[in-house]
């Protein structure tokens, strides 16, 4: 907005939030030194925190030292209140990541504002917790899915969390829930609801195996010394039991969404690949010379990531994606951005954007066009929470629906998105970045992400190697391993 829209609000916008919003409106203009320097060391910033009572003094000089870099040339305004400083640094620093794309890359969006989500599930802007957990937001995409099966969900996955934070007893109370929806009407439900109620039934009493394994690892854990050998072995008895119960909650819901199931997608994207259901890809990366992946201390060879694609929430995204893996696209590419905030790659070249069909001279020009150099693009495609099928070509607030939840958010580390020019809705072609998520920088309601770009998949595997993935290391190998058959046109 303008800054004579924001003197209209003054009245009923405190001062301090006039200063914030104005100061990150200038960080987008084109005299921002940041915005400009592509070369501006930001590689820190993800690891800063919000400001504790202890923190205060130093996060305020680090503003006061970067803030006149910034030369936001508003001399009209009276000096910025101390307490304003204090709760913009969060925001400033993760604007100064969004707004410092490297030279030659499509670029991430400049607008920050709230993103409230309209359920749990979707914890992006629901609450104060954030579900980060990659395979429980697919669970939650998932098409046709019952509120008994939900309900299921959310105890099963919620021994998770409590395992992790060594709450044992509130992680048997949740084994407990789970065991008397398994052994009472809740279950005939759930089968009932599947397209094979017999082999649904199958996978129950197998959860249920595998919760009673977990239960008693569990009892294990409780009953040993804290930070034992024994306590440890328990705890990975426990999480390997909770894994296989999740693994039978996967099938079963699955099993519920309609046979054959399609999301509608306009005739007009009919020349580009679309992806019915879901598909896995496997990506191995290795860095130049032989040099190891470190991840906290520890080397690896080379990086290797599971990551599934959805087409229930984004069919023409996921499938562009898995059609470019499917015919060697991204083989032999380097990663072409790594800053902390996203890892990016995708551009085949300096001169060309993103991917171009040898066969489109032969082809009628696709409604959205194609790129200056004759790349194939896709459209801007946003599904929304609720809603039977995505919306093309405008962002959710272009949509009229800014603040409602997106069916995947980007809430999880390793998710993935499709990259576009900023003001372009229509620009994306090939690149997409993985989102390094920092529940810091991007807290609970306001994440910058959802909405504008489709979030098309997660990392469900090796997301921890991305945190040593850098520009100029290289996909050795990308390959669909699963769903190949489900793209069509």
């Amino acid at each position: 907005f303008s800054r004579k829209s924001a003197k209209k609000r003054h009245k009923s916008i405190p001062q301090h939030s006039i200063h914030t919003l104005i100061i990150l409106k200038s960080l987008a203009s084109s005299h921002n030194p940041i915005a400009a320097n592509s070369t501006t060391p930001l590689h820190f910033l993800p690891r800063i925190r919000h400001p504790r009572a202890k923190d205060r003094l130093t996060m305020r000089l680090l503003f006061l030292l970067l803030a006149p870099a910034l030369s936001y040339n508003l001399p009209s305004l009276p000096p910025i209140p101390q307490r304003a400083a204090n709760a913009l640094l969060p925001a400033f620093l993760s604007a100064s990541l969004v707004f410092s794309p490297p030279a030659n890359v499509i670029p991430l969006p400049t607008g920050l504002g709230p993103q409230p989500a309209l359920a749990k599930e979707l914890a992006s802007g629901s609450g104060s917790r954030v579900n980060k957990d990659a395979e429980s937001l697919l669970r939650y995409g998932l098409p046709g899915v019952t509120k008994e099966a939900r309900q299921l969900q959310a105890a099963v996955e919620g021994t998770k969390g409590d395992l992790a934070s060594k709450r044992f007893s509130a992680a048997r109370d949740g084994v407990k829930k789970a065991q008397s929806m398994l052994s009472g009407k809740t279950s005939d439900k759930i089968a009932a609801a599947t397209s094979d109620p017999s082999a649904a039934k199958k996978d129950l009493a197998s959860m249920s195996a595998s919760l009673q394994s977990l239960d008693d690892s569990l009892a294990t854990a409780q009953n040993v010394d804290r930070g034992s050998e024994q306590e440890r072995a328990a705890i990975d008895k426990a999480y390997a039991s909770q894994a296989s119960a999740a693994d039978m909650l996967n099938k079963v819901e699955e099993a519920m969404v309609p046979k054959n199931y399609k999301v509608e997608v306009p005739a007009e994207y009919g020349n580009l690949p679309k992806l019915q259901g879901r598909a896995v890809v496997e990506m191995t990366f290795k860095k130049e010379g032989g040099k190891p992946f470190d991840i906290e201390g520890t080397n690896f060879p080379e990086a290797k990531m599971k990551m599934v694609l959805d087409g229930y929430s984004s069919p023409v995204t996921a499938g562009n994606f898995v059609d470019l893996v499917s015919k060697g696209f991204y083989t032999n590419m380097k990663v072409q951005r790594s800053d902390g905030f996203v890892v990016q790659t995708g551009k085949p070249s300096d001169s060309v954007e993103g991917y171009v069909d040898p066969a489109a001279a032969d082809k009628p020009v696709p409604s959205i066009g194609r790129g200056k150099s004759g790349e194939r693009l896709v459209p801007l495609e946003i599904m929304v929470k609720g809603d039977k099928a995505p919306f093309y070509e405008e962002s959710i607030e272009d949509n009229g629906r800014g603040g409602q939840a997106t069916v995947l958010p980007f809430s999880s580390y390793g998710a993935m998105g499709w990259a576009r020019e900023e003001y372009e809705a229509n620009s994306g072609s090939s690149q997409f970045f993985w989102l390094l998520f920092d529940s810091d920088l991007t807290p609970a309601g306001k994440n910058v992400l959802d909405g504008r770009y489709p979030c098309f998949g997660y990392v469900v595997e090796g997301a921890d190697f991305l945190r040593d993935i850098k520009e100029g290391d290289e996909i050795v190998s990308a390959k669909v391993t699963k769903g190949k058959d489900q793209l069509y046109y």
